[in-house]
């Protein structure tokens, strides 16, 4: 197969982490162009990236907000959350009308806040809930099939799976008066949710000349069953059981790459998604949900027929989030290939 058709498959991948959440939950927009393996090549295909981001901004709706403003509102005042994200995807495809991939995340996590705490209207300082944790794990997982035999050209086709709760959810911070803190739903390795995934996607190319590729995916994702998750009680030393649904989610990727190159491909995309607001006793339902908007440049390199490397740099354009949340200033990532 030329590069060309495998970079065009590569680029509809879906984001593993599609979703924005609180400020404390560390998830955002990520741009994934390998890990559902819709390369035509019958067989399997193993893809490993890396994705890194750092929510260290400040916002409320459309603009920024201060430290020291969002104390003055009474609600809880976030530091940062540093993610960084390991995820395995392993797909076979038959080569004539339908995949699978199963996708798995590692996720490393650090996260600090100052909970609800104002001096003289000053900038915040540690207080009342503040707290500060370090966790590690494997995350949910995800199956996704498609179904692309609609065609002859084979160059659009539909998505389906499911996201199961196989994360952690009892992952625990430090407070700095002292003792510890069940962490927030959403800082979880786990949601804790099994997750409806639906799609579709269509590529080709703009030109007769096939040195100008396009693609475009949307994909929905919706909890349709939720568990009881541990929370906080009063006392730091015991929980009690609440409820959590993560808001559903609407991811559109739209993009266009240039394959005039024998090893290079630079490849452009828009990413946009829509979250709903979390729901549950245990959900942080004033500062979760929002719309985000991602430009982001990138390119693949060709090692070998079969062995590809990837970046992608992810650049906000569009930020309006619920209540009061932490955002990050670009997400950065980078995988490698390789088909058997």
């Amino acid at each position: 197969m030329k590069l060309r058709k495998i970079v065009v498959l590569m680029a509809l991948a879906l984001p593993s982490a599609a979703s924005i959440a609180c400020s404390s939950c560390g998830c955002s927009l990520n741009t994934d162009i390998g890990t559902q393996g819709m390369g035509m090549t019958e067989g399997w295909t193993l893809d490993i990236r890396y994705d890194a981001l750092n929510q260290n901004k400040l916002r409320s709706g459309t603009k920024p907000i201060s430290q020291s403003a969002a104390a003055a509102t009474g609600n809880e005042v976030e530091n940062y959350t540093q993610n960084n994200y390991v995820t395995g995807s392993l797909d076979y495809n038959n080569g004539e009308s339908w995949g699978v991939t199963v996708i798995l995340p590692y996720i490393m996590r650090s996260h600090s806040t100052f909970g609800a705490f104002v001096v003289g209207g000053g900038p915040p300082e540690q207080g009342d809930g503040a707290y500060s944790s370090k966790t590690s794990g494997v995350g949910d997982i995800k199956i996704i099939g498609r179904y692309f035999g609609f065609a002859e050209q084979k160059d659009w086709g539909l998505q389906y799976g499911l996201k199961l709760p196989t994360g952690a959810r009892n992952q625990t911070g430090s407070l700095v008066a002292g003792g510890q803190t069940m962490l927030d739903p959403g800082l979880q390795a786990g949601s804790g949710s099994t997750d409806l995934i639906v799609g579709a996607y269509k590529f080709g190319f703009i030109s007769d000349s096939e040195n100008w590729g396009y693609f475009a995916q949307l994909q929905y994702q919706a909890a349709v069953m939720v568990q009881s998750v541990p929370t906080n009680a009063p006392n730091p030393d015991g929980v009690y059981g609440g409820t959590y649904r993560p808001g559903n989610s609407t991811n559109m990727n739209l993009g266009i790459n240039y394959q005039a190159y024998e090893t290079w491909v630079p490849t452009l995309q828009l990413n946009v998604l829509n979250k709903r607001v979390d729901s549950g006793t245990a959900a942080d339902t004033f500062a979760t949900g929002g719309t985000l908007a991602y430009l982001t440049p990138g390119f693949l390199y060709r090692v070998s027929e079969k062995t590809q490397v990837y970046a992608n740099v992810q650049l906000p354009i569009y930020q309006n989030v619920n209540g009061i949340q932490i955002v990050p200033s670009y997400i950065a990532s980078m995988g490698v290939r390789v088909h058997f």
